[in-house]
């Protein structure tokens, strides 16, 4: 029996459901979800107020450290970047679509919202990318799951929303959005619509059963995105988007990284791009960070902190 931790939110729990369906698949073993609840869960304060990064993981970890539970799946955005004592990220699956995605009332595009219109989201990211696009819209705080969130439009409390496509992928709700936001207009969080699968790393059966679930194309892009994120010294509440891809060059597998850093004013953001080869995704990562540093990543990200 394989104990897997994991958040009791319908998401999270369909995440977790997930990865003990490929495991029974796999190996023919036999796996309980055991759920934790989390700071983050709790909670209805803005993320930055009640800890920012790791607020969804810490209990989770916590747990697998004492032993109650054998490997626990975490939303990768959610996962901060620096390691953690005593564990391993030993399977990272193939990524769902990494995409944000708008639902509005009247079935709009984020063009045709009026000015004004207020759309909710509480990621100083997609704050950051929606006013940067100056379209003249409102935003608005919003936490909550996605029930919740989506009730706010269908009540009329909200023009529109901002969710990651890959959610509403996995509940079987995709067509509920009215808009896939090209990264073009909103790059997505490092990480996002990617899964963590964490173990003890001294287990060395549960490190051997997750294997077959690791992505090599899935775990490059996100360790350059998670690289970049570590080298700016921005957590998962920074207005900092990043996706990478790994696609086919002249020389085989190229890794192509972009990024953004922006401020919730709608303040001019930086915004780059790099490509180099998956197996150095960290170099390429690190790489870029230090260019976006060089050109004021630093004192953006300072005074959307501070502002």
């Amino acid at each position: 029996m394989i104990r897997l931790g994991t958040r009791g939110s319908l998401l999270a729990t369909t995440q977790s459901g997930w990865i003990a369906d490929r495991l029974r698949e796999a190996h023919g073993v036999e796996v309980e979800l055991v759920e934790i609840s989390t700071l983050g869960d709790r909670s209805s304060a803005p993320l930055e107020q009640i800890g920012g990064t790791g607020v969804f993981v810490a209990a989770v970890r916590e747990a697998l450290l004492e032993g109650r539970v054998d490997l626990a799946v975490h939303s990768l955005k959610d996962l901060p970047t620096a390691p953690a004592d005593g564990l391993t990220l030993a399977a990272v699956p193939q990524r769902e679509d990494p995409r944000d995605v708008l639902i509005a009332r009247d079935g709009l595009t984020l063009g045709e919202l009026p000015r004004g219109a207020r759309v909710g989201t509480g990621s100083p990211r997609r704050i950051s990318q929606l006013n940067a696009l100056g379209l003249g819209i409102e935003t608005a705080p919003l936490r909550g799951n996605v029930d919740t969130r989506i009730g706010k439009v269908t009540s009329g409390d909200l023009d529109a929303i901002v969710l990651a496509r890959a959610g509403l992928l996995r509940l079987g709700r995709a067509d509920e959005a009215t808009e896939i936001l090209d990264p073009i207009q909103m790059l997505p969080a490092p990480g996002q619509g990617a899964l963590a699968c964490e173990c003890r790393v001294d287990d060395d059966a549960t490190t051997a059963l997750l294997a077959v679930l690791d992505d090599p194309d899935t775990r490059a892009a996100v360790t350059a995105e998670r690289t970049l994120l570590a080298t700016l010294e921005a957590g998962c509440t920074a207005p900092v988007g990043a996706l990478a891809d790994v696609v086919w060059g002249d020389d085989g597998d190229e890794l192509w990284l972009r990024a953004v850093v922006g401020d919730p004013s709608g303040a001019p953001v930086i915004r780059r791009s790099a490509v180099g080869s998956p197996a150095e995704a960290a170099a390429l990562g690190r790489r870029l960070a230090q260019e976006m540093l060089a050109d004021g990543a630093d004192q953006l990200m300072g005074s959307a902190t501070t502002a």
